[in-house]
């Protein structure tokens, strides 16, 4: 190797030594020279230069601590900042020959010193350091990347516990912490949501949905914001932060949160319900955000990275497809962050998806695309002991690279939500999240459901029959479309003779709960149902997953059926009466047996 270059990787060189004086770790006001500062200043940087040149010290203390503030930022200086820049080199010198299209200006580049060589010079001209000391922090750091090197090829396996953040060393830590809360927690929070404040003139409209959710409340019962509430303000109580960005994220998009209340009749004047119910509890930060999803969902991934298990950090979409705008963010960190460069974060993406003939921009939330990029092998089905291990759901979320939920009940919002703090690994969690079902009265949950003892379902079976053995179809469907599902099953007259289950985490695909809804109605075949077209939604994710675990349960390869909108390349038609005449299509076949 060039002892001028230091191998940082297999594809990557550094030139050791030039990036410690970038970094702005070395501040420019201990290395400032005299030309550069007047006054007072001036006169004592030259009084303590006398003083070191009469006494013959050349170690000066102002160069003594500049010293020992370069040593310590080339440390870290080094980490994190050479890997990005020297790639950059490098592709720069495979992929581009810059004096092909400009050669006059890189023959005066090719003369120009280096920045390192012309910093370093300032420096020694200025004797804050000498070129032995240059010398010396080049070769110590050569030494350290060499020895990095050589110890990087003895590594082959990333153990979980070198991760940051990591503290599931053994099966016994991978448990998921409960997630039911008591429910005087719950009807304290739901109190503050119902109450109107005292000295604020809300708007009449606002008035009628804070006694609608006091009603709610006196049946005991939650709709879809009263139990993301519920998530956010039990965590607050536990010192957890909750933190939630996106456009009119604070009314809501569909004017169902309301979580900042708005005087009428006096300017400014503004109140964060939910950093008003307990005593030294955690803070919530909610802010509308500008229509930049690119940037705003950076930011957030960022502060999401800082404190991934004391706070719960979630941005929501307008529109599920407005996540296309973020689509970088997505790719190149929450996807793949953890296996590229370990990081974690329990960062939680709200993008609101559902048919509901609104148009191809305002139905889906692409989640056809985050199931691509889950890291799971279709054609790899866990083994019947696998199944049977107590820790398998546990496992699985340790492994995956991002969950992926469409819930149908807010209790089950409500456990996803508050299990992101309770997982030992920070995970992502990309929830589709609803529209009309935010108003949907079916769409309720009883507090019972929230209560300690309760959890997540990952699959809710149909309770309502009776006869599991006489069952001729399984339907398994995710999200929105279960409703339509029943409310046309009722119209028929079908019950007892079509089951539906729902499937409210698609990744990492619960097996465990599949093989059991699968075992309770063996004698049914099974299809999947969707109001998505069939290139999109869950369908493709689902189908191979569901072959490979059918053929093992029944010693054969049954197919799995399909119900829903054909193939297309908008995601919706504008159309609402084409819209009608597809979703009656698909819900006639889904009921045909």
């Amino acid at each position: 190797m060039d002892s001028a270059e230091t191998s940082c990787s297999v594809n990557a060189r550094v030139f050791p030594g030039e990036e410690v004086f970038l970094r702005k770790a070395i501040r420019p006001r201990r290395l400032r020279s005299v030309d550069s500062v007047s006054g007072r200043d001036r006169r004592e940087m030259l009084t303590e230069r006398r003083a070191n040149a009469r006494h013959g010290n050349a170690a000066s203390r102002s160069a003594e601590r500049a010293r020992e503030h370069a040593r310590n930022a080339t440390e870290r200086a080094f980490g994190a900042f050479r890997c990005k820049a020297e790639n950059t080199r490098t592709t720069e010198r495979r992929c581009q020959v810059p004096s092909f299209t400009q050669p006059a200006m890189y023959k005066l580049v090719s003369k120009h010193p280096r920045v390192f060589k012309q910093y370093a010079d300032k420096l020694i001209k200025e004797k804050v350091v000498d070129h032995n000391w240059i010398a010396e922090t080049q070769k110590s750091y050569q030494n350290s990347c060499e020895k990095a090197f050589a110890d990087s090829e003895k590594i082959t396996v990333l153990p979980p516990s070198l991760w940051e953040n990591s503290s599931a060393t053994s099966e016994s830590d991978r448990s998921v912490a409960a997630t039911g809360v008591d429910e005087a927690t719950l009807m304290q929070i739901g109190q503050a949501l119902s109450v109107p404040p005292d000295g604020m003139a809300l708007h009449r409209n606002l008035k009628r949905i804070l006694t609608q959710r006091k009603d709610m409340l006196s049946k005991r019962m939650a709709d879809w914001a009263l139990g993301e509430a519920f998530a956010f303000g039990s965590l607050l109580k536990e010192g957890v932060s909750v933190r939630l960005s996106g456009q009119d994220v604070e009314r809501g998009t569909f004017s169902h949160r309301h979580h900042i209340l708005h005087d009428q009749e006096v300017k400014g004047k503004r109140m964060s319900v939910l950093n008003r119910v307990f005593e030294n509890q955690a803070e919530y930060t909610v802010h509308n955000s500008i229509l930049s999803e690119y940037g705003v969902l950076g930011f957030e991934l960022g502060y999401s990275l800082r404190r991934p298990r004391r706070s719960l950090v979630c941005w929501e979409a307008q529109f599920g497809d407005f996540v296309n705008t973020a689509q970088c963010i997505v790719d190149q960190y929450l996807s793949s962050g953890e296996k590229k460069w370990g990081l974690q974060t329990g960062l939680v993406l709200l993008l609101p998806h559902g048919y509901e003939g609104e148009g191809p921009e305002h139905s889906s939330a692409r989640l056809e695309r985050f199931l691509q990029s889950c890291d799971d092998d279709e054609d790899v089905c866990p083994s019947a002991e696998e199944l049977a291990n107590p820790h398998f759901a546990q496992n699985q979320l340790r492994q995956c690279n991002w969950q992926v939920l469409n819930p149908t009940t807010p209790a089950n919002n409500f456990h996803a939500l508050r299990r992101q703090l309770a997982l030992p690994t920070p995970k992502p969690l990309i929830m589709m999240a609803p529209k009309s079902l935010l108003r949907n009265a079916n769409a309720r949950s009883s507090i019972d459901e929230m209560l300690p003892g309760k959890e997540f379902q990952c699959v809710i079976t149909d309770s309502s029959v009776q006869n599991p053995a006489s069952v001729k179809k399984l339907l398994l469907c995710s999200g929105k479309v279960y409703y339509d599902l029943v409310k046309r099953r009722q119209e028929d007259g079908l019950q007892q003779q079509i089951a539906i289950v729902r499937v409210e985490q698609l990744a990492p695909f619960p097996y465990d709960r599949i093989r059991t809804e699968r075992e309770k109605f063996r004698n049914a075949t099974v299809t999947w149902v969707q109001e998505e077209h069939k290139n999109m939604g869950a369908y493709s994710y689902v189908k191979p997953r569901m072959h490979a675990l059918m053929a093992r349960m029944d010693n054969g390869c049954p197919q799995l059926g399909y119900a829903g909108r054909a193939a297309s390349a908008a995601t919706a038609t504008g159309n609402k009466n084409a819209h009608s005449i597809q979703k009656e299509q698909f819900l006639r076949e889904a009921m045909s047996l």
